[in-house]
């Protein structure tokens, strides 16, 4: 593993506290650890402790260690850990796509039982621009209104 610090503050780095993690700055100019397989990650918290990093499937599983509202219109019959994934997908969609993609994906969520779109796209458009959509030139309510709920094309799955 890697860590680029492009400085020059010594080839050699000891983080003790519950276990030594040497870095070795090679020839490339990144820091590498000595014993990749054995290092330990540890976050310190406010109170000075330290604490093993949560894994990318805890932070999912966690919800409570969220700072964030889950979508508004995921489906009731999904579990909280396919809730929130969902949920990161809706974020990652509305500041990657179009309004036309956006509403395609929002149906095929509809399609595939993984959320509950509400009638109103007044409702739906409010949600979406609170998960992150820009509301620029192009994304206005009356363009989304024009794409929201139609069915997909057949071809377009």
């Amino acid at each position: 593993m890697g860590f680029n610090i492009k400085n020059n503050y010594g080839p050699n780095i000891e983080v003790k506290e519950g276990g030594v993690v040497n870095l070795h700055q090679g020839k490339d100019g990144l820091w590498h650890t000595a014993d990749v397989e054995e290092a330990d990650y540890e976050e310190i918290k406010e109170d000075g402790t330290l604490q093993p990093a949560p894994t990318e499937e805890q932070r999912i599983d966690n919800p409570h260690e969220r700072n964030e509202e889950l979508f508004h219109f995921v489906h009731p019959e999904l579990d909280e850990t396919e809730a929130w994934r969902i949920h990161d997908a809706v974020k990652r969609v509305v500041k990657l796509q179009g309004i036309q993609m956006i509403c395609q994906y929002l149906t095929q969520l509809k399609n595939e039982k993984k959320a509950l779109l509400p009638p109103s796209p007044s409702a739906a458009y409010a949600e979406l621009l609170r998960m992150g959509m820009p509301d620029g030139e192009g994304f206005n309510e009356a363009t989304f209104r024009k794409y929201y709920n139609k069915p997909i094309a057949p071809n377009a799955k």
